[in-house]
């Protein structure tokens, strides 16, 4: 068995991307920008910016940050997207989930041009990842299937299951292991058998947002698990997947943290960069 070290793999990723903004900003003259919309007060998102604001620091790119109160209307959250969208010195945009509930979240998303689009939740880059054209994923999904590639996971021919089928991560995953020409299952909480499902997978990918939810009797022998989840139990953050005895079957394993979770802000970036890329071309 072999940990897939996420925290490695995203360090060697932001270095590369410090590479690239660089080329742009001498080639072109400009930096490269990404806006952080935070509206309310919520303590995770706002832990959350602050490390995507970091991570902009440490590959080069201009941060932004928006921080509204919990009180923003929709209008105003609006105007703001829609003022960031024409603004040239923004190469990406991203609103900060969850909103307040009084917000209407897919209207302000609406609001994003798929262009600056670099959470790849817009209809239209949706549509090409499932027609196969080249377009802005998903970061989670993007970073899962770069930690499969950097560890050499065959994925050509291979059964893979993805539990769970929420449009951030369980749908645009299924899509991008389906366009690398694996034979793709899609669970969820109305699967039948879904131990014998997820027990066929040679890569099993788990997003359910449930602690320990997969156990050693759902994995098969040599398997590939990569584990999405972020629980906090008992003070301490652990995956969908019980570690301690899937480990012993698989034959790689992400952990949690230090897996998945470090490639999501990793491949955020290499988005903004690959959004700046076109736009200054």
């Amino acid at each position: 068995m072999m940990v897939i070290d996420g925290k490695k793999t995203a360090t060697e990723i932001r270095a590369r991307l410090r590479g690239r903004t660089a080329a742009l900003e001498e080639k072109y003259g400009k930096k490269v920008g990404l806006a952080v919309v935070l509206i309310g007060d919520d303590p995770a998102s706002q832990v959350y910016v602050r490390n995507k604001v970091r991570g902009c620091e440490e590959a080069g790119i201009r941060s932004f940050a928006h921080y509204l109160p919990p009180d923003t209307t929709q209008a105003q959250a609006e105007e703001l997207v829609r003022s960031l969208a024409s603004d040239d010195a923004v190469h990406g945009i991203l609103v900060q989930l969850p909103l307040p509930k009084h917000l209407d979240a897919e209207r302000i998303l609406a609001c994003i041009p798929s262009s600056k689009d670099v959470d790849g939740f817009s209809a239209e880059n949706i549509g090409k990842l499932a027609l196969g054209e080249e377009g802005i994923v998903a970061c989670t999904p993007l970073g899962v299937m770069e930690l499969l590639r950097r560890y050499s996971v065959e994925l050509r021919g291979k059964r893979a299951v993805v539990v769970g089928r929420s449009n951030i991560v369980g749908r645009p995953m299924a899509l991008l292991l389906l366009n690398a020409d694996a034979t793709v299952t899609v669970c969820h909480s109305r699967t039948e058998n879904l131990a014998e499902e997820c027990a066929r997978a040679d890569i099993l990918v788990a997003a359910v947002g449930k602690p320990n939810f997969i156990t050693a009797d759902m994995v098969k022998d040599g398997a590939v698990v990569v584990d999405v989840g972020i629980n906090r139990v008992d003070g301490k953050l652990v995956g969908d997947v019980d570690f301690s005895s899937v480990s012993q079957k698989a034959s790689l394993i992400t952990p949690v943290p230090g897996g998945v979770g470090p490639m999501t802000i990793a491949m955020l970036l290499t988005n903004v960069v690959t959004c700046a890329e076109r736009a200054m071309k």
